[in-house]
């Protein structure tokens, strides 16, 4: 059965987690990864600092061969990154046992991942791998999906949930609006478009399962 597992990581035993000694308020999120030949080249989101040179941020590190900035709004960046294969760490581990990364959060205190495997057996390999590397995990949470767990709501990340559940509670989606999405940043500690940013990918989530299913009940 397909089961999902969370752990933590110190913020400093993963590659870009230097960027947190310069600015400790940021945030760094990974887009989900499917690995692929061993070979893991995603983007990542950060969040929180305002500076001219956002590569130069992130101090050289041997898990990160290559770092580009694709994009930048105001203290939203969007960057490409080139990871070490030959880098011993949780990336490489999650390659080498074909595990999906759901979620990848960091902060100055710690890296929180989500992932799932098709049988627990491939959270139990990818987690006795990283004890065979040597990678320092701390397992917070491991559970089989249930029908229920993949439902729309399971498809968001929990920075996405946050964001949907409280513009939902302001009243960010009533006419007229009850909160503005500056409001809704200033309460999360993120910029106004990292709000919108969270908000329209939990929403693309949400329409994709969810028209997802509606499809599979028709045929």
């Amino acid at each position: 059965m397909a089961t999902e597992a969370t752990f933590t990581v110190r913020a400093t035993e993963f590659p870009l987690g230097s960027i947190f000694e310069e600015f400790p308020a940021a945030t760094v999120e990974l887009e989900r990864v499917v690995p692929n030949d061993e070979v893991l080249i995603p983007y990542a989101w950060v969040y929180g600092v305002c500076v001219d040179d956002v590569e130069a941020a992130f101090s050289s590190h041997p898990g990160v061969r290559s770092l580009r900035l694709v994009d930048a709004v105001d203290d939203q960046y969007l960057l490409r990154v080139e990871w070490d294969p030959s880098y011993r760490g949780v990336l490489s581990a999650l390659a080498a046992t074909r595990v999906p990364l759901l979620e990848a959060v960091g902060t100055s205190e710690r890296w929180l991942f989500r992932i799932r495997g098709d049988k627990r057996h491939d959270v139990a390999a990818f987690y006795d791998r990283c004890q065979e590397w040597s990678v320092p995990v701390t397992m917070t949470e491991l559970h089989s999906l249930t029908p229920r767990q993949r439902s729309a709501e399971a498809t968001l990340t929990d920075a996405q949930r946050e964001a949907l559940v409280l513009a939902y509670e302001r009243g960010y989606f009533d006419t007229p609006r009850g909160v503005t999405m500056a409001e809704l940043g200033s309460k999360l500690g993120i910029s106004q478009q990292a709000v919108g940013s969270r908000i329209r990918r939990g929403i693309n989530c949400i329409l994709g399962e969810t028209l997802s299913s509606v499809d599979d009940d028709e045929r």
